[in-house]
């Protein structure tokens, strides 16, 4: 649930930076300074890099429809969705309120459900996170549960084939930056986290239409979430480097310019909506490419595609079952 009080903290913290700009002591370190490294020295002690969250996150529909009463079922759709269908047991939540769900689960393997398996990915990130390491995205949403549910159809498209600005590897050298800034309330390495997972479940899904980011790519930090084989099968979009696995440990972030909007893309979205949630909550400006390569170059992959829905059974009635 969102804290005001909190939130009210959080705005006197920055205007509280912005008078200490201001003010005749400029050696006097600015407010928050220091809370990214004590952020950064938390994850990574308590294995919270990146690396080590990006691991077994996703289960398909498959996995689960043969008993769906095993798992914890969190379907963060709009409500007025979620009632036109819905997996059976599957319990309706908003975005910003996963975690209390979460604690409702019983033990149960938690399995958040979205429209397509993107906006999930913000949702487990702020799982695992906060203690569910094993909760996981349904791979490709409710739109592989059932074709009445099929988003994906009409959002895959190879708008970069033959484009100017989609273009051959390798991607750029990348270059070195500073950190971004953390403006946080909390001193502590496991409050700054839970501080800042609550202001990116909050701020909600942070996507960019993949046309948007083909036609200006300049306007954006873009990197690309491949592996260097296949920059040099498939290609890139024009500027975009490729910094993978992100590693805090290994001081990888460095090359993120925290100045700028960062757009990461991978094959469906769905890993690039992981990353950009982890990105949220070190302090970037960060967008997840919406729908992937598979938006890109549908025609030219040969694996990570959108094939077709399965049919599955699914509930119409709203379960009376709440954490509020």
């Amino acid at each position: 649930m969102k804290s005001t009080t909190r939130y009210f903290l959080i705005l006197l913290a920055l205007a509280a930076t912005i008078l200490a700009g201001c003010s005749e002591n400029t050696n006097a370190p600015p407010v928050g300074e220091g809370s990214f490294a004590t952020l950064r020295t938390y994850l990574i002690a308590n294995n919270l890099d990146l690396p080590d969250i990006l691991s077994s996150w996703t289960i398909l529909a498959v996995d689960v429809e043969p008993d769906p009463s095993l798992f914890y079922i969190i379907d963060i759709r709009e409500e007025d969705v979620y009632d036109t269908g819905h997996i059976p047991g599957a319990v309706n939540a908003e975005l910003d309120d996963i975690l209390d769900f979460a604690g409702q689960s019983g033990g149960k393997p938690i399995v958040v459900v979205c429209l397509t398996g993107q906006v999930a990915g913000h949702a487990v990130m702020a799982l695992r996170l906060s203690g569910y390491e094993d909760a996981k995205v349904l791979k490709w949403g409710m739109s592989s549960w059932n074709g009445d549910f099929d988003l994906w159809t009409p959002n895959t498209g190879s708008i970069a084939v033959g484009h100017a600005n989609w273009v051959d590897g390798p991607a750029p050298a990348s270059v070195g930056h500073e950190y971004p800034l953390l403006v946080t309330i909390e001193t502590e390495g496991a409050g700054i986290l839970a501080e800042r997972v609550d202001a990116m479940l909050s701020g909600g899904f942070k996507g960019e239409p993949a046309g948007d980011v083909l036609e200006t790519p300049g306007n954006y930090f873009i990197n690309n979430y491949f592996e260097a084989d296949d920059v040099t099968t498939y290609g890139i979009i024009d500027g975009a480097y490729r910094i993978l696995p992100l590693s805090l440990e290994d001081n990888e972030f460095m090359y993120y310019d925290p100045d700028e909007t960062v757009v990461s893309y991978c094959w469906t979205g769905q890993t690039s909506s992981m990353v950009t949630a982890y990105l949220t909550i070190l302090g970037y400006d960060a967008k997840s490419l919406k729908f992937g390569t598979n938006a890109l170059i549908y025609s030219e992959l040969t694996a990570h595609k959108w094939t077709a829905s399965a049919d599955y059974d699914y509930e119409t009635t709203t379960l009376a079952w709440t954490a509020r």
